[in-house]
């Protein structure tokens, strides 16, 4: 009998231990979110900062649940970036099921927000509520990226509490390899912009690639 596990219930020993992923400590694996990052205009940095201004009026009138989360800043970031736009397109609450091999067991889940381009995973998104740690969503973020169904190119991926943002690099070889870029807080003047910058280095690199 198959037993079925929800991912959000996965931690990183789990992880570790069922699908082998390691942490590679190496800061020349995952320099995409340091090298190369493109400018963002003017309007882009006054629509950001009214992001940030959104989400310390809703510290305001807690609790900031995940819906909330997605809504009010992951939602806001994806658009200023233009990723609602061609050739990219964003799909929500996407179900993925992932099998353990040689074990009877099945990793279902819902990733949070799927930017998607020709069917290529460009970025997996996963909004945890503001209570919880980047750290918390990491291990479902990563079984998420798993189920990316192009093993032969890195997945990258981004957690978000709202009030912190970390990157993620994820390749799939035979011992698969994960990396993560320095945390990100929208309480820090100009974190923002640079997630912005990041977000749309790493689709560049999918796109050329």
């Amino acid at each position: 009998m198959v037993q079925t596990i929800q991912a959000q219930n996965v931690d990183m020993r789990y992880a570790i231990d069922n699908f082998g992923i390691h942490f590679n400590r190496d800061e020349n694996f995952f320099r995409e979110w340091q090298e190369n990052l493109p400018e963002i205009t003017n309007l882009q940095k006054q629509l950001l900062d009214q992001v940030q201004e959104g989400y310390f009026n809703l510290l305001e009138y807690p609790p900031m649940l995940e819906g909330v989360v997605k809504m009010a800043i992951l939602d806001p970031i994806l658009f200023i970036g233009g990723f609602f736009l061609d050739p990219f397109y964003v799909k929500s609450e996407k179900s993925i099921d992932i099998a353990i091999e040689d074990e009877d067991v099945l990793v279902r889940g819902r990733i949070d927000s799927l930017v998607l381009k020709e069917r290529f995973w460009v970025m997996v998104i996963e909004s945890k509520k503001f209570a919880f740690s980047t750290e918390e969503g990491l291990p479902q973020l990563l079984v998420y990226m798993l189920a990316n169904p192009h093993p032969e190119k890195p997945t990258y991926g981004m957690v978000t509490t709202g009030g912190s943002f970390l990157f993620v690099k994820l390749l799939k070889t035979n011992v698969p390899q994960y990396a993560t870029s320095r945390l990100f807080g929208i309480r820090n003047s100009g974190d923002l912009y640079e997630v912005l910058r990041i977000l749309k280095r790493l689709t560049q690199i999918i796109t050329i690639a």
